[in-house]
């Protein structure tokens, strides 16, 4: 029988598994938008350079949004459009999983990564949103690969390939500042383990000239990220878990026992800096969200690398019973849970945008909605939200901006736009669907759905206007969903009670 490493046969197995891939990870490219991609659509419909200083009130680097706007260009907004390139990262992810594995632990590790990478829920997942982790996460396969083959096993051709990699990351998420940790952790590691000898001053100089390279690419981007750091920030997101710290843990204390089962030093080496980036990434995240609110789910898709090679080499290491634990693994997660909807922002504009006119009004009660909102609803019409009217509705302005939310009450920010709306004027209110779950105690949620409540009660409360009709959302999304209220002012008379 011919073996898998046959190049004929690999090369359909490999192709075997991108479409497979594919096939999963195009199956919910036209769904709604939602809020985040939203915002990625807006900011990169921006001419590319004004971009940059866009991001100054978003918080973000620019890489992404620089490489969505090229291909925006080209292939225009619409929802298969805006994923496609995310789509295109995750189905890269499974050849570079492949080379990852193979070059560093052998054929059968290579292949593993593989087919992990073809079928992971959290890159499946990825693919289908207009959002940078997907190209994290390839980035992260790439750039942890460079690493063990540029300081665990000594290959010098490695360096500048992952010089530009965590150049490209550093770019792409502040996350990678995390991973930057991790892989310095297990450069210590490297160093201490190597004898006393000019070889390790080698070591050293190649790490130096590594990471000086990619901090020296960064620099140019160090005052945004200084602004960023004391002006935006995610206060919509919840503290980290404390399973995330256990995990990180977990991950330490089990390198020492998955490096038994490398076949030499050097693997040993490697298996023990994989775990040891992990861990580090992963407490390191979990330490500064636990001070600033910073965690998200997807932002852990820079532990991708690391965690894949880990998984492929110790699974091809222990023989059958790997085998058996990877086609398990491969099969629950290719039998996974069909996509769903991510909102209801679509269908329910559609629903109601026919009632309205150049110069009506737009009020989001949740300020981030307005991008996605404006992606949807006809052209000319104007926004505002509880922080005030909305100059550029493409971009979400998070300068500062819980502190303002708390300040901003329904007759400072309210009642002055309604009172200069003309007659026949119409008002789409437009307000988060707000259920008990964990999405709503962060300190931004609460806020929102609080300022959501006042504005409702008030608007509905003035007498001047009429409510012409509502859409709500019937069924749940992933994603937060909207309610949205169609008035039309009837008088231009005072306020009524």
């Amino acid at each position: 029988m011919r073996r898998l490493g046959h190049p004929g046969i690999g090369v359909a197995a490999l192709l075997a598994l991108i479409v497979l891939s594919a096939f999963l990870r195009a199956r919910a490219l036209e769904a709604s938008l939602w809020i985040d991609e939203g915002i990625s659509a807006g900011i990169a419909s921006h001419p590319a350079g004004e971009i940059p200083g866009l991001l100054r009130q978003d918080g973000s680097p620019p890489a992404y949004y620089l490489l969505l706007h090229a291909w925006i260009e080209i292939a225009g907004t619409s929802e298969a459009a805006l994923r496609a390139p995310s789509l295109v990262f995750a189905l890269l992810a499974v050849p570079t999983a492949l080379w990852a594995g193979w070059s560093l632990f052998g054929r059968t590790a290579g292949w593993i990564c593989a087919a992990f990478a073809a079928v992971l829920p959290f890159l499946t997942s990825q693919a289908q949103e207009a959002r940078m982790y997907a190209l994290v996460a390839l980035l992260s396969i790439a750039a942890t690969a460079a690493f063990l083959h540029a300081f665990a096993f000594r290959r010098r051709w490695a360096v500048p390939v992952f010089a530009v990699l965590l150049g490209l990351l550093l770019y792409t998420h502040y996350w990678a500042l995390f991973l930057a940790l991790g892989w310095l952790a297990a450069l210590g590691l490297v160093l201490a383990s190597a004898a006393p000898t000019p070889a390790r001053r080698r070591l050293a100089t190649d790490a130096a000239l590594a990471f000086g390279l990619a901090g020296l690419a960064f620099a140019p981007w160090l005052p945004t990220l200084a602004f960023q750091l004391e002006h935006t920030g995610a206060p919509w997101s919840n503290p980290p878990p404390l399973t995330a710290l256990f995990a990180a843990g977990v991950l330490g204390v089990g390198g020492l026992a998955v490096s038994r089962l490398g076949v030499d030093p050097r693997e040993r080496l490697a298996l023990q800096s994989l775990s040891l980036i992990a861990a580090v990434t992963l407490a390191a995240g979990w330490a500064v969200a636990v001070v600033e609110p910073a965690w998200a789910g997807r932002y852990l898709a820079v532990l991708v690398g690391p965690l894949l090679l880990l998984a492929g080499a110790a699974l091809a290491r222990i023989g059958p019973l790997g085998a058996v634990a990877a086609a398990s693994a491969t099969c629950a997660w290719l039998l996974g849970a069909a996509p769903g909807e991510k909102s209801n922002v679509e269908g329910a504009t559609a629903a109601l945008s026919a009632g309205l006119e150049p110069g009506d009004l737009v009020l989001s009660t949740q300020p981030e909605q307005v991008p996605v909102l404006a992606h949807y609803l006809p052209e000319g019409l104007r926004y505002a939200t509880p922080l005030g009217p909305v100059a550029d509705p493409g971009v979400m302005d998070w300068r500062n901006a819980l502190a303002r939310l708390e300040t901003t009450e329904p007759e400072s920010a309210l009642v002055p736009l309604l009172d200069s709306m003309p007659r026949g004027a119409r008002i789409l209110l437009v307000a988060p669907h707000v259920e008990e779950d964990g999405r709503w105690r962060a300190p931004w949620t609460r806020l929102v759905a609080e300022r959501s409540d006042e504005w409702a009660l008030v608007l509905g409360a003035d007498t001047r206007f009429r409510r012409i009709r509502a859409a709500v959302p019937t069924t749940r999304t992933m994603k937060t969903s909207v309610r949205l209220t169609l008035y039309a002012k009837t008088a231009p008379a005072a306020r009524g009670r």
